[in-house]
């Protein structure tokens, strides 16, 4: 039975996690997993019990954390070298950057046969400043030649990956979605949104514009922002926005909030606002029940995990087309798309869902069948299972 090491860089909540648990969840019994996860950053939410409602025991590098520390990942690398030597893996697979990093250079000194690594997202562009980019894009240039195969999860990001910065040859990069279950948003919908629209006072006129994920400069909250003023500003349907998440800019986010003009609240028990920061929400799909219209106005993106679950719960979208947002929505049929600098672009697209509760029936309805099956965890599965299997014969 082959045996995989499988390192993330931690469980925060999002795509990743949910990759590596179903990985380490149904790959088995064909192969053997051990997953090792970084320390949790508590300005992120946990997502440990998505691990371990799957069964799973992960094990813990306290010394792998989020920011760069000679000494800690000095630590953290050698930890990993001895579970390489203890496990004897026959795949070592990293996720995301840090565990990239690490896992990789430990896998290739202890000569492991089959090294994977799986870009998530990536740092080249709208995360630093030049110089901190260009040593990035240079690092992982050299790493990416310690790899057997590279999975990206989406065409646009191998297109990044490949012509754009340059980091390693098409052919050693295979692209393989992310995969979920979700099948819970589709299931006692009425109820949920009922439940969510009780909890934050919103009636049934009011049009709940949500954006879920973490409060970091990338996600670029302000356009949101801005953008969901001026709707404010120009139509008489009643309407609420609701930022779900948290993060290392929550302070300056709700400044800006004050500087646009927003009287808001911090949750629930604040009161009846035009916009309500709720922090993490564990159960998304309530959330998304109860919502009218799902943002995201990032600079860059992986595979924007929002927006493939505001699908599966049948909500229109309004987005910036970066990354692999074009290969999630499909533009003028589930979602409208501008470039993340054009901010009236945004807001007009905001605009028409807020006002034609028609247009956004049908881009809701269109969702489903856009996602249900293409990021469905047993295909995320299949396609690694197939991906490995070739590995292992090249590596004889």
């Amino acid at each position: 039975m082959p045996k995989i090491l499988r390192i993330i860089n931690r469980f925060n909540l999002g795509g990743p996690t949910y990759n590596v648990a179903y990985l380490s969840r149904f790959l088995a019994p064909e192969f053997e997993t051990m997953l090792v996860g970084g320390a949790k950053d508590e300005t992120e939410g946990s997502s440990e019990f998505i691990v371990e409602n799957l069964g799973l025991k992960p094990v813990i590098l306290p010394e792998m954390r989020r920011e760069i520390s000679p000494v800690q990942d000095l630590k953290a690398y050698h930890k990993i070298k001895s579970l390489i030597r203890e496990f004897r893996p026959d795949i070592v697979h990293t996720h995301a950057s840090k565990a990239g990093a690490l896992g990789r250079m430990a896998a290739a000194s202890c000569k492991v046969p089959v090294i994977v690594h799986t870009f998530h997202g990536h740092v080249f562009h709208s995360y630093f400043g030049k110089y901190k980019s260009a040593f990035y894009k240079t690092a992982e240039r050299y790493l990416a030649r310690k790899c057997n195969a590279i999975i990206a999860v989406s065409e646009k990001q191998k297109h990044e990956l490949v012509v754009e910065h340059r980091i390693c040859e098409a052919e050693k990069v295979h692209v393989i979605p992310l995969g979920f279950d979700l099948s819970r948003f589709q299931e006692e919908s009425e109820m949920k949104r009922q439940k969510f629209r009780s909890t934050w006072q919103l009636s049934e006129k009011e049009v709940a514009v949500v954006i879920i994920g973490r409060l970091v400069p990338v996600k670029n909250h302000s356009l949101f922002l801005r953008a969901l003023k001026k709707v404010m500003e120009k139509s008489a349907v009643p309407v609420r926005g609701f930022i779900i998440g948290d993060g290392e800019m929550r302070p300056a986010i709700e400044a800006e909030a004050i500087a646009v003009g927003f009287d808001f609240t911090k949750g629930s028990y604040a009161g009846k606002k035009a916009l309500t920061f709720t922090s993490w929400i564990k159960d998304v799909d309530i959330a998304l029940a109860g919502s009218d219209v799902v943002c995201l106005s990032s600079w860059n993106e992986g595979t924007p995990v929002s927006l493939i679950e505001a699908q599966a719960a049948g909500k229109p979208i309004v987005a910036t087309n970066v990354g692999g947002v074009t290969n999630v929505v499909i533009p003028g049929v589930t979602g409208l798309l501008s470039d993340p600098g054009n901010e009236e672009k945004f807001a007009e697209n905001l605009l028409a869902l807020v006002e034609n509760p028609d247009l956004r029936q049908s881009m809701g309805t269109a969702g489903w069948p856009n996602v249900g099956e293409r990021f469905h965890y047993m295909r995320l599965v299949n396609d690694t299972e197939t991906l490995y299997k070739q590995l292992l014969i090249q590596a004889k």
